[in-house]
């Protein structure tokens, strides 16, 4: 049996959000900003729920965004303080971090949010499907729920037992398949046209570096995914509406890995949650 709240057999996320978080600089916090901002709109006026903050880039974002209120939370101690340090430095008191699991939501936080944002984490809880219906049930009627989960590959399987071993390797270990996958990576962008060291340099369009992400990709364990349809009516079962999906395009069949669909739903007014699928797992909360 498997405890959800025990994070000795995770991947230490937190670690990599700590050094990532030196790199960030204005030109990060405007990509990550403008990331939040396509999924959720302004956040004027509004409560914002930021589950797994990871650096705490996107809270930041949601501060600049005119948010109200953020409450950002995360299992990982290191992600809470990396958290806390960036929100810190925008010299505002409306907003909180503390370390809380997805699964523990329901008898730390009362509140209920006008947006509840998850970017990359739900699928690396252990649980992804009750950690979703969860996240989600902290959204007030009328409210936003975004997302981003893995889109399933053909090659999930193997991904998946990838990231249980790096997890497991010692650094120097971890250092060298880093050092193989990125040439890799490099090699695959100049058969296609594009400048890997530029690449390298301007990182993703969330404000995330080549190098961490990659460090995440292969290190992240727990995994699951799911395609977008499944993502989709699962939703549609708890009574929300769908807004919108950004699919991630898989290339080569996921031999370089796969990457995050967004997903935007609303919660209906008068919303009704119909029976969640009802899914076996073997997990139990601790």
């Amino acid at each position: 049996m498997t405890d959800l709240l025990d994070v000795s057999t995770h991947f230490r996320f937190g670690q990599n959000w700590a050094d990532y978080s030196k790199l960030v600089d204005e030109r990060r916090i405007t990509d990550a900003r403008e990331s939040v901002e396509s999924l959720c709109g302004d956040l004027t006026g509004k409560t914002f729920l930021d589950i797994g903050s990871g650096s705490g880039l996107f809270s930041v974002s949601a501060l600049r965004l005119g948010a109200k209120e953020v409450v950002a939370v995360d299992i990982d101690e290191d992600s809470v303080a990396t958290t806390r340090k960036l929100l810190t430095g925008e010299g505002r008191d409306n907003w909180r971090a503390e370390r809380i699991s997805v699964f523990e939501l329901p008898d730390h936080v009362h509140d209920k949010f006008d947006v509840v944002y998850s970017w990359g984490v739900l699928h690396h809880t252990g649980a992804m499907w009750r950690a979703v219906e969860t996240a989600a049930s902290f959204v007030k009627p009328g409210g936003t729920f975004a997302i981003s989960l893995y889109e399933k590959t053909p090659l999930c399987g193997f991904w998946k037992r990838e990231k249980r071993f790096y997890s497991l390797l010692p650094k120097p270990a971890q250092v060298t398949i880093r050092i193989g996958y990125h040439a890799a990576w490099a090699a695959a962008l100049l058969l296609t046209g594009h400048n890997p060291v530029r690449r390298w340099r301007e990182g993703n369009e969330r404000g995330m570096s080549i190098a961490h992400d990659a460090h995440d990709w292969l290190g992240g364990f727990p995994y699951e995914s799911a395609a977008p349809a499944e993502v989709i009516s699962f939703m549609k079962k708890l009574g929300f509406e769908h807004r919108q999906t950004v699919p991630y395009r898989i290339r080569l069949k996921g031999l370089f890995g796969s990457g995050c669909a967004e997903y935007v739903f609303h919660k209906p007014e008068e919303a009704v949650a119909k029976s969640a699928p009802k899914r076996r797992s073997r997990a139990k909360a601790g």
